[in-house]
């Protein structure tokens, strides 16, 4: 067994603190999403693990890109016949985590996620790198395939096929919007003493707590 007690990180960066806040969550996520995209040392700011429920009952979790986000939530973009979702359109209930090591801060959300507008997906799907289109279409996400020369093909396939034309979105591809319930703020602080401000939503309003790290 390898021993890792001696691993450890003195957390002083930031603090977190209620009279400095945001009052509405998204807001104080945008903040946050700021300064994580202007750091040099954060290369992909958006990207998230998303966790799902699994119809064996246990949680299944994978990074993905947040693409958007609004007053009404945060919105990604997958092949909707995949593990994940799969298990979305069974319990439309997910968790979304971010963790930017470089200023030792972490976002936890729980979030009811609804498939978006058609027009939309389409929107973004043209807005990708024909590459990505086409890998969108070639791959049958999650599905096991015989070896990696099984999607080279049909890419190669796809490639001739729509050389001169538009890719057409497929239409097990889109947009999900996770429309937020609760909202976690981590903050690292000396002495394992972190800062946590939740954010819960009761009806229309945010009611804000402290948690003890």
């Amino acid at each position: 067994m390898e021993n890792l007690h001696d691993q450890r990180k003195v957390y002083e960066k930031s603090q977190l603190i209620e009279s400095e806040i945001k009052q509405n969550p998204i807001e104080q996520f945008r903040d946050w999403f700021l300064e994580a995209s202007a750091n040099p040392g954060i290369s992909e700011a958006n990207a998230m693990a998303v966790s799902t429920m699994e119809s064996d009952g246990c949680p299944r979790t994978r990074m993905v890109l947040l693409k958007a986000y609004t007053h009404e939530g945060f919105i990604f973009y997958t092949n909707y016949d995949s593990r994940k979702g799969k298990a979305i359109e069974k319990n439309h209930k997910a968790c979304l985590h971010f963790f930017w090591p470089n200023l030792e801060r972490q976002i936890i959300i729980k979030a009811d996620l609804e498939k978006i507008a058609e027009n939309l997906s389409d929107g973004y799907f043209h807005s990708r790198p024909k590459g990505s289109q086409l890998g969108a279409v070639v791959s049958p996400q999650s599905q096991i395939i015989p070896d990696r020369e099984y999607l080279e093909k049909k890419l190669t396939a796809l490639e001739k096929q729509f050389e001169h034309s538009e890719v057409p979105r497929p239409g097990n591809w889109g947009g999900y919007l996770a429309k937020p319930y609760e909202i976690e703020f981590w903050q690292g602080r000396p002495n394992r003493l972190h800062d946590r401000i939740i954010y819960t939503l009761d009806d229309l309003d945010w009611e804000i707590s402290r948690l003890a790290p």
